[in-house]
This record gives structure tokens, C-alpha cells and sequence, in this order.
């Protein structure tokens, strides 16, 4: 059985709920990702995704240096989380009812441990069915 632990993202890119949004927003452009998990020493307090991002960018005044949007502004703070040796099936059907483009993976202990998302479910597909064409190819020559 294939457990969140074995597919999760280990190497994150974390946001502290003091910074503002132009961080996030770059953050998310260098990066290359969709989530931001917001982070207080080491625990997972909240969620900001690319999408969180635009329907602020519509709530900014026009001068954003005399009224900065910080994280915790945004933030989502009741964060459906996973642990680490939960089903990865189990964490498949979690996304998919509810839509999720990710799980953020956390400790007993509430710390941020990895974050488990689509991009990481596409990349262990892909994996899958390289393994179904190799095994079909090889079926051909028996």
C-alpha cells in the first residue's frame, strides 16, 4: 500500500503570516507552484493558493504600499490536513470529494511535514504507466 509519505513534496516553500502578498505572489512565480502553506515556527496555521492571490489582487487599493495585504489576510486557516502513513488512496478520495488541489501533510504535533499535490499524483501516474508500457511492450515478445 502506497502511503502519503512516499509522494508528498519534501522541499517546501513556506510563507510566514507576516509577510505580505507581493512575496506570496512572487513566491508562487519563481516557484512555479499554486500553494503557499503559512507557516508559524514550523506549524501549519494556514493556506494561500494562486487563487487566493487573484481574488485579492482585487481588493488592493491602488497605492498597495499605504495598505499591504499580509498573509494572514488571506489565509485559509481551517486547512484540511493528512499524516504521513495515511492511504495514498485514502488521500486520493479526500482531494477528489472536495476538490483539493493539495493536502498539506503535517506531525501529531501539528508541524509542517510535506504537502501532497496533484502535480506530485500526476508525476506517480506517469511513473504507472510507464511501468503498463514497458510491461506490455515486454508481453509482445513472449
Amino acid at each position: 500500500m502506497k502511503t502519503v509519505g512516499e509522494l508528498m513534496t519534501r522541499d517546501l516553500i513556506t510563507l510566514k503570516e507576516s509577510q505580505n502578498l507581493a512575496v506570496a505572489d512572487e513566491l508562487l512565480r519563481l516557484h512555479r507552484i499554486r500553494h503557499l502553506p503559512v507557516v508559524r515556527e514550523g506549524k501549519l496555521v494556514g493556506l494561500i493558493t494562486h487563487r487566493d492571490l487573484l481574488k485579492a489582487a482585487s481588493l488592493k487599493s491602488p497605492d498597495p504600499t499605504k495598505n499591504p495585504l499580509w498573509a494572514a489576510d488571506i489565509m485559509n486557516r481551517e486547512v484540511r490536513t493528512v499524516r504521513p502513513d495515511m492511504a495514498l488512496r485514502e488521500a486520493v478520495a479526500v482531494m477528489l470529494e472536495n476538490k483539493f488541489g493539495c493536502l498539506p501533510v503535517v506531525g501529531e504535533d501539528g508541524k509542517l511535514l510535506g504537502i501532497l499535490t496533484e502535480a506530485d499524483l500526476v508525476r506517480y501516474a506517469q511513473h504507472l504507466i510507464e511501468d503498463l508500457d514497458r510491461l506490455s511492450e515486454a508481453a509482445e515478445y513472449e
